[in-house]
């Protein structure tokens, strides 16, 4: 069987998801929190039985066994999402937050199922909790009074609010964060929300600042891991690897061409 076709074939397959997500990545290089993704290969094998069958005596066994098993090509091993931290920039807005160091926020969706995130630009929902500007609400749940003049988040995720006709502060609450054993496994949900999964394991809950991870900073946003120049040399390499399987399409065309031309 002639597997030059095919082998070129899934290595402009593969490298297409390449480009893609290397593409997607790139648009993306101002957005905030977002988490560049990443492609990985792995070789494709398959077990030729009727090599294996030959009778021919001058083959001897170690000839034989590396008969056996073939490549035929490349193929998508994962594609996954990278957690590294993105730089933090100061916004001076109150209701804007993220995590310096590892760790997620636990969201509440409306269908009752918890999802998690970096942080982004908060509002008060109609349920008046906390909640992202995607309006999933923060958990545990922070009600926010309906006079309240200002949100205080602390490093640790202690939420107080300044109330008209009070001095004191009113305590709000406290925040908690997430942390996975894989978290380059979890599901993107896009805006910024994942989804566990058996990749990425269970989620372990802490207070900030404890137990490995990240505090909380209040007047702060996340800005994309995406590095520009990193994303175009990637972008480089997957365009000529690309180049190079077509060319492997285009010469076992031809030789295909060859044998089909031959005259007795």
């Amino acid at each position: 069987m002639f597997n030059g076709l095919f082998i070129g074939a899934a290595g402009m397959r593969a490298q297409q998801m390449n480009v893609d997500t290397i593409a997607n990545n790139l648009a993306n290089a101002n957005t905030t929190g977002f988490k560049k993704g990443r492609v990985s290969f792995t070789e494709m094998m398959v077990q030729d039985s009727n090599r294996t069958q030959t009778s021919n005596a001058d083959l001897d066994t170690v000839a034989m066994n590396s008969l056996r098993h073939a490549g035929v090509g490349v193929a998508v091993a994962s594609a996954g999402k990278i957690f590294e931290a993105g730089e933090l920039r100061k916004t001076e807005s109150a209701m804007d937050v993220a995590i310096a160091g590892d760790g997620f926020f636990e969201l509440a969706m409306s269908d009752g199922s918890t999802a998690y995130s970096r942080g982004g630009s908060l509002k008060i929902n109609r349920d008046g909790q906390l909640a992202l500007s995607t309006g999933q609400a923060l958990k545990p749940g922070i009600n926010v009074p309906d006079n309240v003049q200002a949100v205080s988040i602390a490093r640790d995720g202690r939420v107080s609010f300044s109330v008209a006709g009070q001095s004191a502060p009113v305590d709000g609450g406290q925040l908690e964060l997430v942390r996975f054993t894989n978290p380059n496994g979890l599901s993107s949900q896009g805006e910024g929300v994942y989804l566990a999964n058996e990749n990425s394991g269970m989620a372990m809950t802490s207070l900030p600042g404890e137990n490995g991870v990240g505090t909380v900073s209040q007047g702060f946003l996340e800005a994309s891991n995406v590095k520009m120049i990193d994303e175009m040399i990637n972008l480089m390499v997957a365009q000529r690897a690309y180049e190079a399987n077509v060319k492997i399409v285009q010469a076992s065309d031809e030789m295909l061409g060859m044998i089909n031309n031959l005259r007795k």
